[in-house]
């Protein structure tokens, strides 16, 4: 590389003033008519240009090596039949060609599994900018096309880029679309799902049309078939049964005639189960102090529906003040007790007893409420000891307790039973006693004034006790629905800090909670949460001592054990890594969980048939090709730059790649164009040549003479 540089002696001005003085010198001797105005102006623009100091710089150059890039796709879709060992077969001989060339050098970037699918898009523009634009000579991606960062193709390349096809011909595969599901729905309410079954790539005739048996279930129960015509969109209901997460199971069975994978024949939808409204009826049978306790707890929650009834006088006192009086409205018993009680969440029977205001048949359409789902709570006061008893009514056939008839009149702390401390209602209350501690350190709670004896009936459960180990809370369940009873009125003592108070609200709050069915108040559950990536937290809640093993199947089939370790009274957690996202069941003793671990069919299953759709534009933009290595290998050769650098000889398919005949400067060197006394010679020698000039021309001038 020779380029002219300068190095001027003088500022720049004074060069441009001196020319333009030659300049105008030569120009007047021109005007003047004088023979020497050329050598004059010349030997001024010399002078000028030996101040302006030219040189000459050269560069000594050192050649720069071809650059070729060779996208190596080992994603999770690369691994399905034969692809794997195109890919490597095609690695290995590339590479050996590539290194046979002369001046050409190999950058391999692998490009592997993402959580967004497989973006060999991104990794392509990467390594182009991160090499020299002239020393690319071509791009080779090795991948089955199936690519999730299609905006990210660049619009062209500074060299031919192409495109080894892995596959084969006649792969085909069925897959499960799941085109809408939503993320919450309404208990009880029908939600839609959108989805469709289809049928890519080389489909066997004999399969070509035929419906296809989706398998369904919810939580991975009841399972149903729904015959469904392939590339028919389907719209699915369903009705969410309980609140908290919903799995909803699709999938059908591989079918026959080798397709590619099985593994996007499934999906697993999870819908979290809401509540409209939690609709609650308060009845109290008097007026006392814990009543408000009840309403504060109910009218604080917006998504509880409160409907409350006080009973302020019963019939059978004879006081002479007409009912229109007493009452505010009439107690509509028919319409809660008869015909709109399904309509309710909960009841609540605070401090009620048998005052002849419901007839026998009330109570007897109460009990059936609770054993096809509903649920009841008793909040009992001295009333239960009595000959009003609940328990001398037909209500008294789902009542976890039987009265003695015996009212305990004194104070006591309310203290936890082993099964309490592991029951999700009384489990890690606040301000609990500690199991081991001295009494006068356990006494966090305040105390209570009265309750009311009872003995257990059935298989109830003691979560709580008073004075001599009194059953103070119970909690049971009865067909369907559930019951909880409480023996005391004097929880509001709570509320009201009585000698420090105690968790009022929140006791209350999981009881009703509890009695509803809410998930996360079940004493006996399997839950599974995603915490992150391929990481699954396991929470086993139990009233038995032990839990475990737990086995976890995976989405080929094959099951593997955990060990479940208890970090609170009943509550077993484990931590554990699932291989690959897909969908796991997991169980242990007769509780079942399901969880997608990322998408059941992961991005890298949705679409599985080699295509070149996402790269075409570019390929074609550069002049590159593309190959399906199903029926070999190309050769390598180079072609001009924007000439084809594709095509086909005798037996195989050949592409191409443009050499740069790049090179870089490793030394530079700068002369002088002339030595200065050189320039002093060339000044005076053109000095001397006008002076000349001028002087042969004034010697050969002859004078006139007169004649």
């Amino acid at each position: 590389m020779t380029q002219i540089r300068f190095d001027p002696a003088l500022p720049w001005w004074v060069i441009a003033a001196l020319t333009v003085l030659a300049l105008l010198v030569a120009g007047f001797a021109l005007w003047r008519g004088l023979r020497g105005w050329a050598w004059r102006g010349f030997a001024g623009l010399a002078a000028a240009l030996a101040l302006a100091g030219p040189a000459l710089e050269l560069g000594s150059r050192t050649s720069l090596r071809d650059i070729v890039i060779l996208l190596d796709d080992r994603s999770a879709s690369q691994t399905l039949p034969g692809r794997s060992d195109q890919t490597d077969a095609a690695v290995e001989q590339l590479s050996q060609q590539i290194a046979g060339l002369p001046n050409t050098e190999l950058r391999r970037i692998t490009v592997g599994d993402a959580e967004d699918g497989t973006l060999l898009a991104t990794s392509l523009s990467r390594a182009i900018a991160a090499e020299p634009e002239s020393r690319l000579a071509g791009v080779i991606a090795i991948s089955d096309g199936q690519i999730h960062d299609a905006p990210m193709v660049p619009k062209t390349a500074p060299a031919p880029v192409h495109l080894l096809l892995t596959g084969r011909p006649q792969d085909w595969d069925r897959r499960l679309v799941i085109e809408e599901a939503p993320a919450f729905g309404l208990i009880d309410q029908q939600v839609i799902i959108r989805l469709r079954v289809d049928d890519e790539g080389a489909v066997p005739e004999e399969l070509r049309g035929q419906a296809v048996n989706l398998r369904l279930s919810l939580d991975g129960e009841n399972e149903r078939l729904v015959s469904v015509p392939v590339g028919v969109p389907l719209e699915l209901p369903v009705t969410l049964t309980h609140a908290g997460r919903n799995v909803v199971q699709i999938g059908f069975d591989a079918p026959d005639g080798d397709e590619l994978t099985d593994r996007n024949n499934a999906a697993a939808i999870s819908i979290n189960g809401v509540r409209d409204r939690l609709r609650v009826l308060l009845i109290s049978g008097k007026p006392h102090a814990g009543e408000r306790t009840w309403r504060n707890l109910l009218k604080s929650d917006a998504a509880v529906d409160l409907i409350h009834f006080t009973i302020l006088r019963p019939p059978d006192k004879g006081d002479g003040v007409p009912v229109n009086e007493m009452a505010l409205i009439a107690f509509p018993t028919q319409e809660l007790f008869m015909e709109r009680i399904d309509d309710f969440d909960l009841i609540i029977l605070d401090r009620y007893h048998v005052q002849g205001i419901l007839p026998p048949g009330y109570y007897q359409n109460i009990v059936r409420y609770v054993r096809d789902g509903g649920a009841i709570l008793v909040a009992a006061g001295p009333e239960m000891s009595g000959v009003e008893s609940l328990n001398l009514s037909p209500l008294g056939t789902i009542l976890p307790a039987r009265p003695t008839g015996r009212v305990i009149e004194e104070p006591f702390v309310p203290q936890l039973t082993a099964e309490g401390r592991r029951h999700p209602v009384t489990a890690q209350l606040p301000g609990a006693p500690v199991e081991g501690e001295g009494e006068d350190e356990a006494d966090h709670w305040g105390r209570w004034l009265r309750m009311s004896d009872t003995t257990p009936v059935g298989d109830a459960q003691i979560a709580m006790t008073g004075p001599d180990e009194a059953p103070l809370l119970l909690l049971d369940r009865v067909g369907e629905g559930r019951v909880a009873m409480l023996t005391s009125d004097q929880v509001w003592l709570w509320g009201r800090g009585f000698e420090g108070g105690g968790p009022q609200l929140e006791l209350l709050r999981r009881i009703a909670h509890w009695s509803m069915k809410e998930p996360e108040l079940e004493e006996e559950s399997l839950q599974a949460d995603v915490t992150d990536g391929l990481d699954i937290r396991v929470t086993r809640r139990t009233l038995l001592e032990r839990a475990g093993p737990l086995i976890i199947t995976l989405p080929d089939g094959t099951e593997q054990s955990v060990t479940l370790t208890e970090t609170a009274p009943g509550r077993f957690t484990a931590e554990w890594t699932a291989p690959e996202p897909g969908l796991y069941r997991l169980r242990d003793g007769d509780q079942r969980a399901v969880i997608a671990v990322g998408p059941a069919a992961p991005k890298e299953f949705e679409r599985t048939i080699a295509s070149d759709e996402h790269l075409t534009p570019l390929i074609e933009a550069t002049h590159g090709g593309v190959v399906r290595l199903s029926d070999g290998v190309p050769d390598i050769r180079n072609v001009a730059q924007g000439r084809t650098a594709h095509g086909r000889s005798v037996g195989s398919d050949w592409i191409g790649i443009t050499p740069r005949d790049a090179a870089t400067v490793t030394g530079l060197q700068r002369r002088s164009i002339l030595p200065g006394w050189a320039w002093l010679l060339l000044i005076a020698g053109l000095i001397l040549m006008g002076w000349l000039s001028e002087g042969r021309r004034g010697g050969g001038q002859t004078p006139n003479r007169p004649a």
